[in-house]
Order: C-alpha cells, then structure tokens, then sequence
C-alpha cells in the first residue's frame, strides 16, 4: 500500500485541525463562533431604535453621532443629534456657516471642542470629497478631527465594511467574556485589538452588524458597575463569570468630577456667549463665575487657545467667527 506523502498528509490536515486551532489573537478553546450566534442573535431582539442606526441614516449623521457620542450619553445625544441634521443635514451645510455656529448648537454636551472637529471635517468634506463622507478607511481617517476609533465605525456602520470597531463598551465585553477581567486595561493594549480583529466575521455585512451588537451589548447588559449578568446571552460562556467575578485589580476610577473645576468654569463662559446675540464684553464673562479672578482668566485663556473663544480687537469676545 502507497503511503502518502508529507506534503499531501499536510494538504488533508487542515479540514479537520481548523475547529481545533485558534485564531491569532484568541485564547485556546474560544469558541468564536457560537459567542458571536449568541450576540448577534441577542441583538436582533434587543438593539435600540436609535435613528443613526435607521435605514435611512446618512454616512454625515453616522460620522455626526458618532463624535456626540465620545463620553457623552445617547439620552444626551438624541435631542442635540437631531437639531444638528435638521440644520445641517450635509457637511457643506455645516461648511459654510462660521465655527461659532457649531460650538453654539453644541450646548451643553461638553467636550466642545468635538464641534471645532466636526466643522473641520465638513470643511475638509466639501474640500476634499465634493462634500460626500467617503467610504475608504484611509480617507476617514485623513479628516481633521477622526481618530482610528471613529473612522472605523463610520466605514463599519455607514457602510457595511469589515473593521474591528473597539470602544470602552467592546473592550469590557472582551475583557469579561474572553479574558476573565472584570474590566479592561486602562488604554487599549495590542492584545485587547488582536482578539477584537479575531473576533470580526469574516463576511462584511455580518462583520458591521456584529461591531454594533457587541458594543450595545455593552452598553446595555455588561455595564461596568452594575452588570446585568442574568441577562446576559454570554452568561454560559463568560470567562468571568465562570471565574466567580473576581474584582478588578487594577487601580480604582475614580469619577470625574466637576463642581468647581476648570471644566466647570469652561462651561460657564461659554454658556454666556452661547446665549448671547453677538460679541460680549469681559464684565459679561466676569459674572459668570466670581468667585476665583484667577482661574477664570485661566479657562479663559483655554478658551482662546482652543479656538473655541475669539478675542476682538475692541476688548470683547465671541464665538470663533473663522
């Protein structure tokens, strides 16, 4: 009888060693497969009707809720969101009124310098795109303003494209359901985005509706202060909790906090131009918070510096005008 040789022994292997061998970037005996089935199964019955989601949505009003909603609440989101397109429902809308504009119709969300980045990109659009959000991850990522995070998940949920979509949100879910860690690493780690890559399907449609299922998975079920185990579809594959839900070792978070803070008295003057019909004079912003001279002139300065507040040459202030 004929012994096959090496290089065809090799050649049948493989069929029946794939199930058992791991993907780069998974932890032996992840079943990849049937985590991703439980996910996107669970998300088919629960996800959230969020209009960025809708079919019709926009690329713009992706790439929009997606900057809103860095470190902000979709409850906070929501109503700002929809002011935004309604006004500016295309990146030249946005492109042709002045910056100002945009950190006013910003409000209170915070963080306003999120809205200089969105007027830059519309810019850029209009400049660059013929004021379209192009569907290349390169391109994406070229705007003013748009990190790795963003620019993967506008290629992912604006248009179906493959791309592992890693938010605070995806990497506790990781952190839980594959590692066993109550919470992920402080900063993203090169392991934490090789499972996230591992993870993907292969298959793009299914690829960017599994980005969005883990994420409001996280979101909404394996939160980090109160999980909501019980009604988790990964309860009887967690890592974690299979490991008895060992606490977090790392260093505590604390909360942000806010009264009395520079972010406090950021929010304060910019609250008073926000509102104002034109430029207002420094006793205007004096009002606004008196009782540190010293700090206010400080975030005043931030202000300036960021682009978010304009000085004019007769003594007074506006919101950046160009």
């Amino acid at each position: 009888m004929t012994r096959p040789s090496p290089d065809a022994r090799r050649a049948a292997a493989p069929a029946s060693r794939r199930a058992s061998t791991p993907s780069p970037g998974l932890p032996p005996g992840t079943d990849a497969e049937g985590l991703r089935t439980d996910v996107l199964d669970w998300y088919a019955a629960h996800a959230r009707d969020l209009p960025w989601r809708g079919p019709d949505r926009t690329p713009w009003g992706v790439l929009v809720s997606e900057v809103m909603l860095q470190q902000t609440p979709v409850v906070r989101v929501l109503p700002v969101w929809r002011e935004w397109l309604e006004r500016w429902p295309e990146p030249a809308a946005l492109a042709a009124d002045p910056p100002g504009e945009a950190v006013r119709a910003w409000g209170r969300l915070g963080y306003p310098r999120r809205a200089l980045r969105l007027h830059a990109a519309a810019t850029a659009l209009v400049e660059r795109h013929g004021g379209r959000v192009p569907d290349d991850h390169a391109a994406l990522l070229a705007l003013p303003g748009v990190g790795a995070y963003t620019a993967a998940a506008v290629a992912s949920f604006a248009f179906g494209r493959r791309h592992a979509v890693v938010d605070t949100n995806v990497r506790r879910v990781q952190a839980r359901a594959v590692t066993g860690a109550a919470e992920p690493a402080p900063v993203l780690t090169a392991a934490e985005s090789r499972l996230a890559e591992a993870l993907v399907p292969d298959e793009e449609a299914t690829a960017a509706r599994w980005a969005v299922a883990v994420m409001e998975l996280g979101a909404l079920v394996c939160t980090a202060r109160s999980p909501r185990c019980p009604a988790c579809p990964l309860l009887a594959r967690c890592a974690w909790v299979a490991a008895g839900r060992p606490e977090h070792e790392g260093p505590a978070r604390r909360a942000q906090a806010w009264a009395g803070t520079d972010r406090q008295v950021r929010g304060r003057l910019l609250a008073v131009l926000r509102e104002a019909d034109g430029p207002v004079d420094a006793a205007a912003l004096a009002a606004a918070w008196t009782s540190d001279a010293a700090q206010r002139a400080r975030c005043l300065d931030g202000l300036v510096a960021d682009g978010l507040v304009e000085p004019l040459e007769d003594g007074t202030f506006s919101l950046p005008r160009s």
